[in-house]
């Protein structure tokens, strides 16, 4: 969990890929972007589970360089360009573009990914996933999509990105306030067929590694008869902040229009807890999947009316450097 030293593992003891619907058993929780109601799932029953605690190290980073192809560039810019153009003559108000990016690495360590993901962000929700049927994926991501404790809610509004830069403030422009007053007045009207108390707190900066996004806590209580944790979780996933508003229209055309499938980027993940009716999930972002010797990174940004193509091609730039961190020993 986020800036706790206590490390949780979950070790299935078959191969079956296991899913659930209901979240009424004790499990990890997988679900991917083309989420369904359906989630894959590691039941605590069907596995040895066991905590540990680990040293925090400090480990330095700096700027990795990578090589990006001149016509990704343009694809994505066009990509923009085109969604920019959709808002304009839609009802749409923001569209959530991504990309990926694959790198070579010389050979893949998971030791030294293990200790670099734990060390590098301790404020994160760092996890490492694997099934035969699913690949290895890993990731550390800033946001909660939801925590539940009965009657109970809590999520957020993240949006914004920008570099953390030392003893400076960040500046955030129109487009950048704009876009988190969409994403925060969007998750307030999705809850409040659910919710009979909604409060959302004042926006704040919020850094995860090396970038600060802005920040909007939602807290409240929900309704009798609708504090399950499926029915939630459908209604504020996918999230404006990884798909756009309306939700529906976003999603769309997102399927539609991306030259890649998001897999399980962008879907959601976490604890599944019956105890004191307590589950946590948080939305994975900033991850990658490795298969054999390639790292498949995932990146992504906001669009609105305002975007401008060159800027959001370099927010995806910055958005790599958290896993790049990663497998940097092994590049």
């Amino acid at each position: 969990m986020p800036n706790s030293k206590d490390l949780t593992i979950v070790l299935q003891n078959n191969n079956v890929l296991y899913d659930t619907t209901s979240y009424a058993e004790e499990s990890f929780a997988f679900a991917p972007f083309d989420y369904h109601g359906k989630a894959l799932c590691i039941p605590l029953k069907k596995s040895v589970f066991f905590e540990t605690e680990f040293i925090l190290n400090t480990i330095d980073k700096n700027d990795i360089i990578i090589n990006e192809d001149l016509q990704t560039k343009k694809n994505y810019c066009k990509q923009v360009k085109k969604a920019i153009s959709v808002i304009k003559s839609s009802n749409a108000s923001k569209i959530v573009l991504s990309r990926k990016k694959e790198i070579d690495l010389k050979q893949f360590d998971i030791s030294i990914l293990i200790k670099r993901l734990l060390n590098l962000y301790p404020n994160a929700f760092r996890y490492i996933w694997y099934h035969p049927q699913t690949g290895f994926w890993c990731g550390a991501s800033p946001e909660v999509l939801l925590e539940m404790e009965r009657i109970s809610f809590a999520t957020m509004a993240l949006a914004g990105t920008q570099r953390v830069k030392k003893d400076a403030i960040p500046y955030w422009n129109f487009k950048e306030l704009n876009e988190q007053k969409i994403v925060v007045d969007s998750i307030a009207a999705s809850l409040q067929k659910v919710a009979s108390v909604i409060r959302t707190s004042e926006t704040y900066n919020y850094q995860a590694a090396s970038l600060v996004h802005l920040r909007t806590d939602i807290t409240g209580t929900l309704k009798e008869g609708k504090n399950t944790l499926s029915m939630i979780a459908s209604i504020l996933h996918p999230t404006p902040a990884v798909c756009g508003t309306p939700q529906d229209y976003a999603k769309s055309y997102i399927l539609d229009n991306e030259d890649y499938s998001r897999e399980f980027y962008t879907g959601f993940l976490g604890p599944i807890y019956q105890k004191d009716s307590c589950s946590k999930l948080f939305v994975n972002l900033r991850c990658m999947k490795i298969d054999a010797n390639i790292a498949t990174l995932f990146v992504g940004g906001g669009i609105t009316i305002d975007s401008e193509p060159e800027s959001e091609w370099e927010e995806t730039q910055h958005k790599l450097q958290t896993m790049l961190q990663v497998i940097y020993p092994m590049l």
